[in-house]
């Protein structure tokens, strides 16, 4: 018999493995990428990224460390929780809109409904955490009494009861559809694109040099999309017209992905980022320009005002007609 393979053990994270899967899968998962994000931008509600506050962002990111999470699962529960919110929220508005007529006690309705979103918050949150820890089949889930524990810790009181039917309050108002693709997704399979394409660049160095990039977007995420905006208008006072149009900006995935390659291959590869930006562009119909300020956007934040200056030279590139490109 032949000497067994190990097996590595449940929960650890040996990160993704490129260049193993077949073109006709990366470009149909690439299709089904863009299509989901361009339908999400369509439908997209009126306070989307509302509940992607720096501290809610951090409080997640935190807590799936502390529960040895994989890297999806807290971009899938910071996602999870902010769909959730916005339902909630829009739904108690239109209870309150139907009882509209009752002039008096409006004020103390209001107030209700904050008070009910308040002291719900932290349960619907690990809820998010624990729904999103159940869509990896690879890593450990978090058990009931795992999150009871945490809760007490905290000083709450809920029993397993209501925390089981907290779940199943963020499942019915997202209609139990909780597997949405996340910006990682969008960054591990555009690596696997500019890999495929020829570009010879450092695929594990720069996958784990783009997460440590995609959570300093999660976590400044205010700053850099207002510098992003104000180079959009040339203006260091947009107006609310401007900021309520940039929403799709803000919201839009493939962009985020795209930014946080480029701005990764700046830092690590700067020698490949001028090709990088136009495989990029080829790959998602995203102009350079629009690439560059992302970049700069991430950079100034990062170090100041520094931008990426255009590096030229060899990627290695295959030929256009060998390259996956998104369908016309």
């Amino acid at each position: 018999m032949g000497s067994q393979v190990p097996l590595e053990p449940r929960g650890r994270d040996s990160g993704p493995l490129f260049s193993g899967v077949a073109p006709e899968i990366i470009e149909d998962t690439l299709i089904h990428l863009a299509t989901e994000n361009e339908q999400y931008l369509s439908e997209l509600p009126e306070h989307a990224g509302y509940f992607k506050d720096t501290r809610i962002v951090e409080f997640i990111f935190l807590l799936s460390e502390k529960w040895r999470l994989d890297q999806s699962t807290r971009y899938q529960a910071v996602e999870l929780l902010e769909r959730f919110m916005i339902k909630q929220v829009e739904q108690m508005c239109k209870d309150r809109g139907n009882a509209k007529g009752r002039d008096q006690g409006q004020r103390s309705s209001w107030s209700s409904v904050r008070d009910q979103i308040t002291n719900t918050f932290v349960l619907r949150l690990v809820s998010c955490v624990q729904l999103a820890s159940k869509l990896s089949l690879h890593y450990s889930r978090v058990t009931s009494d795992t999150a009871l524990k945490f809760l007490q810790s905290l000083k709450y009181s809920y029993t397993k009861q209501e925390l089981l039917e907290s779940e199943l309050a963020v499942l019915n108002t997202l209609h139990f559809h909780i597997n949405v693709s996340t910006p990682l997704a969008y960054v591990e399979l555009l690596l696997e694109v500019l890999g495929y394409n020829g570009c010879l660049l450092p695929a594990k160095p720069l996958h784990q040099l783009c997460v440590q990039l995609l959570d300093f977007c999660y976590l400044t995420r205010e700053t850099i999309y207002d510098t992003l905006l104000k180079i959009a208008i040339e203006n260091s006072t947009p107006s609310k017209l401007q900021i309520t149009k940039f929403l799709t900006v803000k919201e839009d995935f493939m962009l985020l992905a795209v930014g946080v390659i480029s701005t990764g291959v700046f830092i690590l590869s700067p020698g490949h980022w001028e090709q990088v930006v136009e495989h990029l562009n080829c790959i998602t119909g995203i102009s350079p320009e629009s690439i560059l300020e992302f970049s700069y956007a991430v950079v100034r934040r990062i170090v100041g005002s520094t931008t990426p200056k255009q590096h030229r030279g060899n990627c290695g590139t295959k030929s256009p007609e060998d390259r996956i490109l998104p369908q016309k």
